[in-house]
């Protein structure tokens, strides 16, 4: 599997388009569609707000594991 497959399967399986995408990460299309085909690495942040968008975890995005559920959240300390 490419890097970032599955970012693209999520995308696709929603129904979005590219340009959807990275105007919600405020980023260019071009930029967005790098991050797909592994040309160029997804910063922190956006991986942290595709996360939340598409309600997964972070490793299920970087190919880590196959559970798709996000964490639950931090507890208080």
């Amino acid at each position: 599997m490419p890097k970032y497959e599955r970012i693209r399967n999520l995308r696709e399986d929603n129904d979005l388009k590219q340009k959807d995408l990275a105007a919600y990460l405020n980023c260019s299309q071009v930029s967005y569609s790098y991050y797909e085909i592994g040309k160029r690495d997804i910063p922190t942040e956006t991986l942290i707000k595709l996360g939340k968008f598409y309600n997964c975890s972070i490793d299920y995005l970087l190919g880590i594991t196959d559970t798709k559920e996000p964490y639950p959240p931090a507890r208080n300390r």
